[in-house]
C-alpha cells in the first residue's frame, strides 16, 4: 500500500480508495459501519465490462483515518474532495444505505456537474425518526435503545442482527461482514448512526436533480422499503424504482450478479 492508495483531505486526515479498471467511472459508497471492501464483487463484475470502478472508506471506516466529525456536511465535502482529486467527470455514484444522505447533501452543497447518474441501493432516509409529520418513523426511545447497544455491546448486536442483513448466507460471510463492522472506529459509527437517524433530507430530496435509480429489497428490515425506497421514489423527480422481491439489505452480497447487471443496464441506457 502506498500514498497513491489514499486521498488527503483536511489536516492529517486521509481516505483510503480502491481504483480498479479503465473506462467511464463508477464510484461506490458503502453504508453505515462498512468499508469499501463491501463492494468488491460488484466492482469486479463492472470492471470486467469496461468500467473504472472506485470505492473509498469514509473517515473512521476501514483504512481511512479517524479524526474529526462525521456529519453529513463534512462527509459530503469529503465526497467532493474524492471526485475532484481523481478528476471524476460524468461519474456514476452507487450509494448504499446511509450513504444516500451523503450524496443528497453533496448535491445540495456542490451541485451535480460531475455526476452522470446515481443509484441508491437499500437507501436509508429520507427521514428516519418519528415526527409529527413523519408518524411511521422510528420512535426516539427505540432509537436510543439501539444506540446504547451499539456503544456497549456491538458484537452481540451484530450477532443478533446480521442474519437480517444477509439472510441465509454462510457463517464465513457472517464473520466477514461482522469483521468489517468491528474494524471501524466505534465513535465514528456511533456518531454516523445518529447523523443518519436525525437527518431530515426530505426537502433536499425533492430538489435532487441528478438522474436517480433506486434499488431496494422488499424484505429489507434495516431500511423498510415503505419508509425509505418508496418515499425517495415519490420525492425525487423522475426517479426509477427497482424492487427485489424477498431481498434484504445486503444486496451487494446476496444479489451481486443481478445488482451488477442492473447497474450496467442503467449505465448503458444513459450512454450517449
Amino acid at each position: 500500500m502506498t500514498e497513491a492508495d489514499f486521498i488527503r483531505i483536511d489536516g492529517d486526515n486521509k481516505l483510503f480508495i480502491r481504483d480498479w479498471g479503465f473506462g467511464p467511472p463508477v464510484l461506490f459508497m458503502a453504508g453505515w459501519a462498512l468499508p469499501s471492501d463491501l463492494w468488491g464483487q460488484v466492482m469486479v463484475l463492472l470492471a470486467e465490462r469496461g468500467y473504472r470502478t472506485l470505492a473509498y472508506d469514509r473517515r473512521g471506516h476501514g483504512q481511512s483515518t479517524d479524526r474529526g466529525g462525521v456529519g453529513y456536511d463534512v462527509l459530503a465535502d469529503d465526497l467532493a474532495h474524492v471526485l475532484e482529486s481523481r478528476d471524476l467527470r460524468d461519474c456514476t455514484i452507487v450509494a448504499h444505505s446511509g450513504a444516500a444522505g451523503e450524496v443528497i447533501r453533496y448535491a445540495t452543497r456542490h451541485g451535480i456537474a460531475r455526476l452522470k447518474q446515481v443509484f441508491f441501493v437499500g437507501a436509508q432516509g429520507p427521514c428516519v425518526l418519528e415526527r409529527p409529520d413523519n408518524p411511521d418513523g422510528i420512535s426516539v426511545a427505540a432509537f436510543e435503545d439501539v444506540m446504547g447497544r451499539l456503544k456497549d455491546d456491538l458484537p452481540r448486536w451484530l450477532d443478533e442482527n446480521i442474519d437480517g442483513f444477509i439472510p441465509g448466507r454462510s457463517r464465513v460471510e457472517f464473520h466477514w461482514v461482522a469483521d468489517m463492522v468491528l474494524r471501524c472506529s466505534r465513535p465514528a459509527i456511533v456518531d454516523f448512526q445518529r447523523v443518519v437517524a436525525e437527518a431530515d433530507l426530505r426537502d433536499e430530496a425533492r430538489r435532487f436533480n441528478a438522474p436517480l435509480t433506486i434499488i431496494h429489497g422488499d424484505a429489507d428490515v434495516s431500511c423498510p422499503i415503505a419508509q425509505t425506497g418508496k418515499k425517495y421514489a415519490a420525492m425525487v423527480p423522475g426517479a426509477d424504482l427497482i424492487i427485489y422481491e424477498g431481498a434484504a439489505h445486503g444486496l451487494m452480497i446476496t444479489h451481486a450478479s443481478r445488482l451488477a447487471e442492473d447497474i450496467a443496464a442503467g449505465l448503458e441506457r444513459r450512454d450517449p
